[in-house]
């Protein structure tokens, strides 16, 4: 893989944002953002809108609750042009919730919910046939939910994990071609369980995204 630095303006435009001075470090606007994934026409997001709303500090959404019946929150993503060439994906985001709030995965709720950094090559058809179309971080990099404010940001030469569980170490040419092919980037709600399966909360939470960067 060709290895070389981006300029600002091509990282922008690799996740489809502009450069317009010191605001556009927040990252794409809410209304690049889709609230998923869709599958065969049905949105496996429930309870949940197409699009975040715009805030001051950046796109935000409530996460859905207080039972997994009222909803859940599975994929958060952007397109993007092909990573080859990237060297980390940050996002920086904040939850608010009363003290107390728990976040519950959807289909596993005796385990802990979590967030993981994503990204989809392009022509996936969610289904087993493409194996490492989808990529999530190292199982070592999830991120437990919680309020307050906080940082994920992880390096395309850790080793990420597909779908089926190769790891970007085990299948090097799969991660390579996911790289060059690059659709979607964001990040995902569930658990150990499965990664993108959906977390709802107990009480209200907000979810905020002050910055999304791929450098």
């Amino acid at each position: 893989m060709m290895k070389r630095s981006l300029s600002l303006a091509a990282v922008a435009a690799l996740i489809g944002s502009s450069v317009a001075g010191p605001a556009a470090a927040a990252g794409p606007p809410a209304q690049a953002w889709e609230i998923g994934p869709f599958i065969r026409g049905e949105n496996y997001s429930k309870g949940m809108p197409v699009r975040p709303q715009p805030s001051e500090d950046g796109p935000s959404f409530m996460i859905p609750g207080p039972t997994a019946r009222d909803g859940h929150v599975h994929y958060v993503t952007v397109t993007a042009r092909p990573l080859s060439g990237a060297k980390r994906i940050t996002l920086r985001y904040r939850i608010d919730a009363a003290r107390g709030t728990r976040f519950v995965p959807q289909e596993s709720p005796d385990l802990r919910a979590t967030l993981s950094l994503y990204f989809q090559r392009a022509g996936d058809g969610w289904t087993r046939k493409y194996p490492d179309w989808r990529w999530y971080a190292p199982e070592n990099r999830m991120v437990p939910l919680k309020p307050g404010t906080h940082t994920v940001s992880i390096g395309l030469d850790e080793d990420w994990i597909s779908m089926m569980g190769p790891s970007a170490k085990a299948n090097r040419a799969g991660f390579a071609r996911a790289l060059q092919d690059t659709a979607r980037v964001g990040f995902v709600f569930g658990s150990s369980g499965g990664r993108g399966h959906g977390v709802f909360a107990t009480q209200p939470a907000r979810f905020t995204i002050l910055d999304f960067r791929i450098e």
